[in-house]
């Protein structure tokens, strides 16, 4: 039966990797919902994939070849024309990873901000221009339409100075060289749920965030601030990751230089791409698979314990620069859906008042602790998207 009703206004939320393209629709009528959301993978590879979510049980899966991250805006505008019963977009929000000393809040889209983004893009060159690019081809096609950047690093905006700095010659901090800290979307929507899960006076406590996913980090939150964390300059420092290596003796580079002619760029490519996860168990960066082959490959079992050991060892540092912990939140794909990742790390940090039940863990529940421990262990689903989405509604009064 045809319907006389208006396309329900929504928002287009676009989260740009550096070979993926992720994105959701959000109807914000009434109580803001997911009507849309898909995700472009290996971009500018041979064996592309677009896969598209448009309902419960409805996903569907395509093969694309795209040359770059702008060149699947064409794609998502006729996907979205496709689905125009679902809603008319209003509004666009970008994450951006990085924002530098200057963008501690959301922005507008303007060619100002736009030239500003391109002075940063030294500090992430594999996220940042991906990111402009992605704008100016949104503003071509739909010049009408407001666009707004979300930037990771604002939520560790008030960052104590200590944390701040790192310990080279005082001039590169000045020229903006310091710990800025990531996945800040990530965070800012786990310290809202945890609000409202476990009320404002468990959020506004000693609080560790835990978002371990292909990118992994961690950060120390006291009433409702960050007060330090893993990830530093660049998302590369920290725990290891997928394919990054986190924290690395910088005298490596200068090995490597002199030993194989390494040159900074082929550094950089390793410590990004070959490393992490990937590089100690030379076969993959999935940490199912990792799982699934360590008892017959020590390299995977190496890369495990060296995943679930870092993150113990940090856990152990956030809570002294917390000067205790209340809650530990577990987020992202290993740590909502990793039950053994989870109980490893968390095996032999019972002085801090950590006791899992094995129980909970193992069937992922909300709590995972025993009732009355010291510290609470939780699992909160995160969603940057849902957050921008969110955050542009607001904005911008829709």
């Amino acid at each position: 039966m045809a319907s006389d009703k208006q396309p329900a206004p929504c928002v287009l939320t676009i989260n740009g990797g550096s070979s993926s393209l992720k994105f959701a629709l959000f109807q914000t009528a009434g109580q803001r919902s997911l009507v849309l959301s898909g995700k472009f993978e290996r971009i500018g590879l041979p064996d592309g994939e677009l896969t598209v979510t448009s309902g419960p049980g409805n996903r569907e899966r395509h093969e694309v070849r795209l040359a770059s991250h702008a060149a699947c805006i064409p794609v998502l505008a006729q996907l979205l024309e496709t689905h125009q019963s679902a809603g008319s977009v209003r509004a666009i929000g970008h994450r951006v990873v990085h924002g530098g000393d200057r963008y501690c809040a959301p922005e507008r889209v303007t060619p100002t901000l736009l030239d500003e983004l391109r002075k940063l893009s030294a500090f992430a060159p594999e996220h940042v221009p991906t990111q402009i690019a992605l704008m100016e081809e949104l503003g071509r096609r739909y010049p009408d339409l407001p666009q707004m950047a979300c930037f990771d690093t604002a939520f560790h905006r008030d960052l104590p100075q200590v944390a701040r700095l790192l310990p080279i010659p005082r001039r590169y901090a000045k020229a903006g060289v310091r710990r800025y800290g990531f996945h800040g979307l990530s965070y800012s929507y786990l310290m809202q749920e945890l609000e409202r899960l476990a009320g404002r006076a468990t959020a506004n406590g000693r609080v560790i965030l835990a978002h371990l996913g292909n990118g992994a980090s961690m950060a120390a939150v006291r009433e409702g601030r960050s007060v330090d964390t893993t990830m530093a300059f660049t998302p590369a420092a920290g725990l290891v990751m997928s394919t990054r290596s986190g924290d690395l003796d910088p005298g490596v580079v200068a090995y490597l230089a002199r030993t194989e002619g390494m040159t900074a760029e082929q550094f950089y490519h390793m410590v990004h791409a070959e490393s992490g996860l990937l590089g100690v168990s030379e076969t993959t960066s999935d940490m199912r698979d990792l799982l699934e082959r360590e008892a017959a490959d020590p390299r995977a079992a190496d890369a495990v314990d060296l995943f679930c050991y870092q993150a113990r060892k940090w856990i152990g540092a956030l809570a002294a620069a917390l000067g205790g912990l209340d809650t530990l939140v577990f987020a992202g794909g290993i740590g909502e859906r990793a039950p053994v990742i989870r109980a490893r790390i968390c095996e032999g940090l019972e002085f801090l008042g950590i006791r899992i039940d094995p129980m909970r863990n193992e069937s992922s529940a909300p709590v995972i602790t025993f009732d009355g421990t010291r510290v609470t262990v939780r699992i909160i689903p995160t969603d940057e998207e849902a957050l921008i989405a969110h955050t542009v509604t607001s904005l911008l009064a829709m």
